[in-house]
């Protein structure tokens, strides 16, 4: 009888399995699919590196440049994940290493929360308060690439700090009393003990954190200005993921534009998996 359940279970897993490794397949089919008729027409080279965009031309050639939009997802997202980063450790450190067991227990679910609120919520947020503060300070309309980073590294923060905030518990209940008995400084210790030990979890914690922050939309969309111009940190700027949600609802179907949208899509999965694979192996290096 025993047999027959792990037989059931372990046949249940490995359908599974091949189900989301089938869907994973179908999406990426899918999209090829759509997007190979814009590289029969357009050269691979025109199309990653042009930076004009004018899928539907009133005068002239139409042209299928993404590469503004390419920097533009590259900039944002790696302003967001360093802010993140710091922030997250940051605050990781201090509910780990410092806060007592009720302050954990008072933050955490304050913390969780941030992941759960929507991303429109997080776009009109930062359209009140970030934009208009840029505007004080004399910016000309608020929005840019950094109004969006700090955007999105608030709403990358829950993946930083739970990830590295349990990795640091764990480390403490290890490490933290021998410590203590040698008589070593707290702060001594989280940095050239804790902090080095727990470079896996901040590393694996930026994965999640980028392949969130390059996939954003709504919120990203709503404050960096949506401009085809080369980003900057206080200039605007244009995401891959703010371009497609901008214009497949007005792009007809089979249309060069359509395709070049898929296209595009293609560019930032590309994109998103050379990012994992280069972090990945940071990490056996690392670790190794």
């Amino acid at each position: 009888m025993q047999k027959a359940r792990d037989f059931i279970f372990s046949t249940a897993i490995y359908v599974l399995t091949g189900l989301v490794v089938m869907v994973l397949a179908f999406v990426i089919y899918f999209i090829v699919r759509e997007a190979r008729p814009l590289f029969r027409e357009v050269p691979l080279a025109d199309f990653l590196f042009g930076q004009r965009w004018m899928p539907i031309a009133y005068a002239g050639e139409p042209a299928y440049g993404i590469g503004n939009f390419i920097m533009g997802t590259v900039y944002v997202s790696a302003v967001a994940v360093t802010i993140s980063a710091i922030v997250g450790v940051g605050v990781a450190v201090f509910l780990s290493c410092i806060a007592g067991e009720r302050t954990r227990s008072l933050l955490y679910p304050f913390i969780d929360l941030l992941a759960g609120i929507p991303s429109v919520i997080y776009g009109f947020i930062g359209l009140v308060i970030l934009v208009k503060f840029f505007l004080k300070l004399g910016h000309p309309s608020g929005s840019s690439v950094l109004t969006a980073g700090i955007l999105l590294a608030v709403m990358l923060l829950p993946y930083m700090v739970s990830s590295v905030s349990d990795t640091l518990l764990k480390l403490k209940a290890r490490y933290m009393q021998p410590s203590d008995a040698l008589g070593i400084d707290t702060w001594y210790a989280v940095a050239h003990v804790l902090l080095p030990l727990s470079g896996k979890s901040i590393l694996l914690s930026m994965i999640l954190a980028i392949s969130r922050a390059m996939g954003e939309t709504m919120a990203v969309m709503m404050v960096m200005g949506n401009a085809n111009i080369f980003p900057h940190l206080l200039g605007k700027g244009e995401t891959i993921a703010s371009l497609i949600a901008l214009e497949m609802g007005t792009a007809a179907g089979g249309s060069l534009h359509y395709n070049a949208l898929f296209a595009a899509g293609l560019v930032l999965m590309v994109l998103l998996f050379a990012i994992n694979t280069a972090i990945y192996a940071i990490r056996s290096k690392m670790l190794g």
